[in-house]
């Protein structure tokens, strides 16, 4: 068995991207975990991620447009998807997150 701590960087960033994009993949099969959910489970949603890819490529030097990298996490634009998929937030839904925003 490799030790992560064994593996050089190449192979770590490819297999973080491995992940990454499993990770989206994931996200886009269930459209029906709401970022609302994933908030309230999670601490963070597809926003989240969008947010994270513009960070990343901040760091790099790389002006990503937000829309952009959200129709990246998405695998649309924001507004199709939000349209398809996103439902209304429940009151439970909305106290669940106030109360752990505030």
């Amino acid at each position: 068995m490799t030790n992560i701590s064994d593996l050089d960087q190449q192979t770590q960033i490819e297999l973080e991207a491995a992940a990454f994009r499993r990770l989206l993949a994931h996200l886009d099969a269930r459209k029906d975990a709401q970022n609302i959910d994933l908030m309230n489970l999670a601490g963070f949603c597809r926003n989240c991620l969008s947010k994270w890819y513009v960070s990343a490529a901040e760091e790099k030097n790389i002006n990503i447009d937000y829309e952009a990298a959200r129709e990246r996490i998405y695998g649309m634009p924001y507004s199709e998807w939000k349209e398809k998929h996103q439902q209304t937030a429940s009151a439970e839904q909305l106290a669940a997150f106030a109360k752990k925003h505030d």
